[in-house]
């Protein structure tokens, strides 16, 4: 692939995995919803895995681990289809993905939404930037797809709040 299409095909996956993780509607609590009838809420037999009081214990280690699992496929698709290798885009998918999940579950983001997408997309503009590059070059393609992600943030943020 030549390197001009490596650079429009970052580009693009910057573009689409911003739209994915900004726009993404946000769950209802478990207190919000209703149930009717004899229908009760707890989980079989009221034994609770350790792993699930771990992550109710610890929701910013929860977010970091769900961002990393979605970053690290993003990462090892972004250096199948540019060529830099699978490896290496997982594991700095996965790093990017943990930053951007911190980021989502920030109590300081929560009340700057604007601020939050753009940060979100220049996190995952670096990140893919990262993983589609390799050799010379490499810093200034990822500052230039950091700001791609940045802008496509800014304007998701200012779609999903200014409207």
């Amino acid at each position: 692939m030549r390197s001009a299409n490596r650079h429009i095909a970052a580009t693009a996956i910057v573009a689409v995995t911003t739209c994915f993780y900004s726009l993404a509607p946000v769950q209802p609590g478990v207190a919000q919803t209703t149930l009717n009838g004899s229908a009760s809420r707890g989980s079989t037999h009221g034994k609770v895995s350790k792993t699930k009081k771990y992550f109710n214990a610890h929701p910013k280690v929860k977010s970091a681990t769900v961002g990393a699992g979605v970053g690290a496929g993003v990462g090892a698709v972004t250096g199948l289809v540019t060529g830099r290798g699978v490896l290496k885009g997982t594991a700095v998918g996965a790093g990017t993905g943990a930053g951007v999940g911190l980021l989502q579950s920030s109590h300081t983001m929560k009340r700057h939404p604007i601020m939050k997408d753009i940060a979100q997309g220049t996190l995952i503009g670096g990140g893919l930037g990262l993983a589609a590059s390799g050799g010379r070059g490499t810093g200034r393609r990822t500052v230039k797809t950091a700001a791609a992600g940045a802008a496509v943030g800014l304007g998701i943020g200012l779609w999903k709040n200014l409207r």
